[in-house]
């Protein structure tokens, strides 16, 4: 199956560097050990630039005639992890493209003892060499690199295919989170899932659905969001199902359901001071939800039964937007009042998460975990900063000691969590305050001027869904975890990560 269109270029791996590096034109390195052919060479750099083990080198081997980009690891401190090895990586191949470079050799880590060393600084390469789609499209179909060459000097252990197949999965994720609000309008991001899907080895099921009476019948919090994005054809809303059906009996069933805003203008809390630009990274979640699904496709577990939702809704202004004050009954019957439509996400997934909850219930699926993922709050970047993903378990899901498995798979992977704890408050702050009410969506200030501010959400959605009628005294216990990624997503101008693909995979495809 032909996936190079969702790799940065091709890619070769190289069993003998001093025989064909020849054949490329920059040798990319991290460590002088890496590669003992130029070890006395660096060396000697060293010894005169005192510089040298700090900062980015470009220099000319006389030993292996090519062009060497140095860009030092250094020692790892205690509070470090194996990222470091992927931004060292990324900035080895930014100066070997400033450098004229179109054929480099990234040479792994040797002797790291970090885990997941090798990994890791192959994808951050890989993440390196991203071009956005629309640059793809319009502009530089010439300008990305020809090939990547891979050289192991641990021999034959490092498994390229997998890399691969996650770079797969995350230009997938990354194409879909960084397009445009056009590019990727709800409709044409249906029309991109469609096409990837064609292309993957393992089948998928795909399900949209779009029509608006059906969305006012069985998804009314997210068609209250589309409300006024559906008179506009190209903007109109699209749940998108997804299911990997696996060949033997299912030991464990994943439910994912992915926020894709694909524009957050606020609605008629409309969005002011400037604050508007780079909502159309708002579709994240969903972004990330398509690419494990993309990974599901490649690495088709045996026994691992995958359903996915993506949410993909514009929350546009207009005569037609929902507005605060309106009481609207979910998919669970129960009635929400909108105090925010600047809170859109947990309306746009919640009805989604009810169908999760449905299927996890009415089909007895086997050990079903259920998820949100989605770039939500402004409260999760000020609480633990960029680059962290916030995981918050139900009663059940902490039980099964779900959050601290998937923060020490994080740790270990370089998608690191920060774990945060449901409490009474957040469950009592969504309580309805009026008669006629059950569920209070939010409140009118910023996510970052509410206390527990990323929390709350969470509560909202368990509420909002029944999922509160499956705690761990229920009759029918079911584990769901919101994961809030509006730290670790990638915000602008800055490249979609694909978080949190990685660390979910890792946890539960066996990687």
């Amino acid at each position: 199956m032909d996936l190079q269109n969702y790799l940065p270029c091709a890619v070769e791996f190289l069993g003998n560097l001093a025989q064909e590096v020849k054949n490329y034109d920059c040798l990319c390195l991290l460590s002088v050990d890496d590669c003992p052919e130029v070890g006395e060479e660096l060396k000697n750099c060293a010894k005169y630039d005192a510089a040298f083990e700090k900062e980015i080198s470009c220099l000319w081997s006389k030993t292996l005639g090519v062009r060497i980009v140095y860009s030092p690891v250094g020692k790892l401190s205690d509070y470090e992890d194996v990222r470091k090895y992927g931004v060292a990586a990324g900035k080895a191949i930014a100066r070997a493209r400033k450098a004229g470079s179109n054929r480099p050799v990234i040479v792994l880590p040797r002797n790291s003892d970090i885990k997941h060393a090798q990994l890791i600084t192959l994808l951050g390469a890989f993440e390196e060499l991203y071009l956005p789609i629309q640059y793809r499209e319009e502009v530089a179909k010439l300008e990305k690199m020809s090939c990547l060459g891979v050289f192991n000097p641990a021999g034959k252990s490092f498994t390229l295919d997998l890399a691969k197949q996650i770079e797969v999965s995350r230009y997938v994720a990354r194409d879909i989170g960084v397009g445009d609000p056009e590019r990727m309008a709800p409709p044409r991001v249906a029309e991109y899932v469609q096409q990837f899907l064609k292309k993957m080895p393992s089948k998928l099921t795909c399900n949209i659905i779009s029509d608006p009476v059906l969305l006012v019948k069985e998804y009314p919090l997210f068609s209250a969001v589309n409300r006024a994005a559906h008179s506009v054809e190209r903007h109109r809303g699209q749940l998108i199902f997804l299911e990997y059906v696996p060949p033997q009996k299912a030991r464990k069933t994943l439910m994912l359901v992915g926020k894709g805003v694909t524009y957050d203008t606020g609605g008629a809390d409309i969005k002011a001071g400037g604050v508007m630009a780079g909502m159309s990274r708002d579709k994240c979640g969903a972004a990330a939800v398509a690419g494990f699904m993309a990974l599901v496709a490649q690495r088709a577990p045996a026994d691992v039964h995958v359903v996915a939702a993506m949410c993909m809704v514009r929350n546009s202004v207009g005569e037609e937007c929902y507005v605060s004050d309106e009481v609207i009954t979910s998919r669970a019957g129960v009635r929400v009042r909108v105090g925010n439509t600047d809170a859109e996400g947990r309306m746009a997934m919640a009805d989604a998460l009810c169908r999760m909850k449905e299927l996890a219930v009415q089909s007895k699926y086997p050990d079903p975990h259920l998820y949100t993922i989605a770039t939500l709050t402004g409260h999760a970047c000020l609480a633990v900063g960029e680059g962290y993903t916030i995981v918050m378990d139900n009663g059940p899901a902490r039980a099964a000691g779900h959050g601290l498995r998937l923060k020490e798979t994080g740790d270990e992977i370089g998608e690191p969590f920060e774990i945060s704890t449901l409490r009474p408050e957040d469950f009592r702050f969504h309580s309805g305050k009026v008669k006629g009410e059950d569920v209070m969506q939010a409140n009118n200030l910023p996510s970052s001027r509410t206390p527990r501010g990323h929390q709350g959400p969470a509560a909202f959605m368990i509420l909002a869904t029944g999922l509160d009628k499956h705690g761990t005294k229920s009759d029918l216990p079911l584990k769901y975890s919101h994961l809030d990624i509006a730290a670790s997503a990638g915000e602008y101008p800055e490249m979609p990560t694909g978080a949190p693909v990685l660390a979910l995979a890792k946890l539960h495809l066996n990687l």
